[in-house]
C-alpha cells in the first residue's frame, strides 16, 4: 500500500513589529520547518507568519493556519513550542479543535501533548479527593477508637444525585449524536467560504465543484476527495446554517 504524502501548513511567528520587518527569527524558524519538512518526507502547502506577542490569544494568522490545516487534512507545523501560546487557555482551544500539529525542537510533542493541561487538572481533582478520602478514614478511626462524636466528621460518601447521574447518561446517546452535528456544521462553515469562491470562479456544476476541491487538496470530514454528492451534501447543509 503506498503511504499517504504528509502535508504541512507551516506557522512562524516573532513578537514584534521589528522582528517582522527585519525577518529577525522568522528566517531561523522557516529553515527549521523546511529542514523538518525534508527529513520526514513532508510538503508544506501553505506558510502563515503572525507579528504576534504570545500572550495575545487573538491571532487572525494561527486560525487562519489551523482552518486551512482542517480542511486540506494538513498537518500544523511549527519550528518551537513556545510559538504557540502561553495562554493555557488558548491551547486547550487549538486541542479542541481536532487539528493536528507537530513542533520541529520537539516532535514527540504533537496533538496529544496539549492534553498535558487537562491531564494536571485531573491529577489536581484526583489528590484532592484521595486527601477527603483520607481525612474520613482519620475520623472513622479516631470515632472507632474513642467512641465519640462531637461533632459532624462523617460525611456519606457518593453522588447524592446518583438517580440523576444515571438519568443523564441514559440521554448520553442524545448528547453525542449533537456533539457530531455541531462538527459537522462547523466543518461547513469551514468550507464555505472555498465553495463560494468555487462557485464565483465558474464552477456550475457539483462535479466542477467536486473537481477544483480536489485540486486545492481540499479534503472531506473522513479525509477523502470530493464527489458531486458529497459537494451536493455539503451545500445542503450550507443552505440551512
Amino acid at each position: 500500500m503506498e503511504a499517504k504524502e504528509l502535508k504541512l501548513v507551516a506557522y512562524t511567528r516573532v513578537s514584534t513589529q521589528k522582528q517582522g520587518r527585519s525577518g529577525l527569527g522568522l528566517e531561523a524558524q522557516k529553515a527549521d520547518i523546511e529542514n523538518f519538512a525534508l527529513a520526514r518526507g513532508g510538503r508544506i502547502v501553505a506558510e502563515f507568519t503572525e507579528v504576534e506577542s504570545g500572550k495575545n490569544s487573538d491571532r487572525g494568522e494561527l486560525l487562519k493556519a489551523i482552518r486551512y490545516a482542517k480542511i486540506t487534512g494538513a498537518v500544523l507545523v511549527i519550528a518551537k513550542l513556545d510559538r504557540l501560546s502561553r495562554s493555557a487557555s488558548f491551547t486547550l482551544t487549538l486541542r479542541d479543535s481536532g487539528v493536528r500539529f507537530l513542533c520541529c525542537d520537539m516532535p514527540e510533542a504533537n496533538d496529544l501533548t496539549i492534553g498535558v493541561l487537562a491531564v494536571v487538572a485531573q491529577a489536581e481533582a484526583e489528590a484532592i479527593s484521595r486527601r477527603t478520602r483520607d481525612a474520613l478514614g482519620a475520623a472513622r478511626k479516631r470515632i472507632a477508637e474513642t467512641g465519640q462524636r462531637s461533632r459532624p466528621e462523617i460525611k456519606r460518601l457518593g453522588n447524592p444525585n446518583g438517580a440523576e447521574a444515571l438519568r443523564r447518561a441514559q440521554r448520553g446517546n442524545s448528547a453525542a449524536v449533537i456533539q457530531i452535528r455541531r462538527r459537522a456544521d462547523q466543518r461547513a462553515k469551514d468550507l464555505a467560504s472555498e465553495i463560494e469562491a468555487i462557485r464565483a470562479g465558474g464552477a456550475a456544476t457539483l462535479a466542477a465543484v467536486a473537481h477544483e476541491l480536489n485540486r486545492r487538496e481540499i479534503v472531506t470530514a473522513r479525509g477523502r476527495k470530493w464527489h458531486a454528492s458529497s459537494v451536493a451534501n455539503l451545500e445542503s447543509r450550507l443552505k440551512v446554517l
